[in-house]
């Protein structure tokens, strides 16, 4: 693109095409990096894990949630949503490690259930306003509810993550 009209973009955008560009222009780097050392021009072996994230299968498309919480003050966070409320408000609440591994895998199990919520969701919808039938559409519907899943279990604040957190960390 020309100057011009990137800074044209940056204007109009408050300088979120700048730092758009440049996370583009970094992934596409770490990407050609990759491909380089696959095919072989640099003498370097490509490691499963910089393939596989740990605890993920080879091919699982979802974005997942390591690295999601990385500030010093999510080390020690309080509950949200459902798991701030207490019963009794004498009860000092707990705090929540979101770095953690535990909290990590909790996220993922209340993304599970915002699936299956979305999936039956989905099902009360007719068929001819989502689209095609065929095979390849309704595994691409499926991956962007995944999708839809991880979105809203990281910023809806459900608290379901928090509670599974607090009863499993006891």
């Amino acid at each position: 693109m020309e100057m011009g009209l990137v800074n044209a973009f940056s204007g109009i955008t408050g300088g979120e095409g700048a730092l758009t560009s440049s996370r583009m222009n970094a992934d596409s780097s770490k990407f050609m990096d990759l491909i380089r050392s696959v095919q072989g021009k640099e003498k370097e072996t490509l490691s499963f894990s910089q393939v596989v994230q740990d605890g993920k299968l080879n091919g699982d498309f979802v974005s997942g949630f390591s690295g999601t919480f990385s500030s010093e003050a999510d080390k020690a966070a309080l509950p949200s949503g459902a798991a701030a409320n207490q019963a009794n408000a004498h009860v000092q609440p707990k705090k929540i490690d979101k770095t953690s591994k535990l909290y990590e895998k909790s996220l993922e199990l209340e993304s599970y259930f915002v699936k299956q919520m979305l999936s039956e969701m989905r099902k009360t919808v007719s068929k001819s306003a989502l689209g095609g039938s065929d095979f390849a559409g309704k595994m691409y519907e499926d991956m962007l509810f995944d999708e839809y899943a991880a979105s809203m279990t990281k910023n809806a604040g459900f608290g379901l993550a928090d509670q599974i957190y607090l009863s499993l960390s006891v």
